[in-house]
């Protein structure tokens, strides 16, 4: 099994979309990472996943997230699936 995450910055609230076969995994891989691009601030927790039957299909619904990152389509999965409002 495959998953989209979306992870987010407990200290300045940013969000992170990627895809893994492992979510915890790399949950911690990112809060031990010492790249720019993942550990501004703080450490990132766990806000939502989909499960997909491979790879690709994975990667193609992480393009779609990423796509309107932000937008309102973005608020509307977070505000439907998560109960967040950003």
């Amino acid at each position: 099994m495959w998953y989209v995450y979306i992870i987010r910055n407990n200290t300045n609230g940013r969000f992170y979309i990627g895809s893994t076969n492992n979510v915890e995994r790399r949950i911690a891989e990112h809060n031990r990472s010492k790249k720019r691009s993942v550990t501004h601030f703080g450490q990132y927790y766990f806000i939502y996943s989909e499960k997909y039957a491979n790879r690709s299909e994975a990667y193609q619904r992480e393009m779609q997230i990423k796509a309107y990152k932000g937008g309102n389509s973005f608020k509307k999965l977070l505000r439907e699936k998560v109960g967040i409002v950003v």
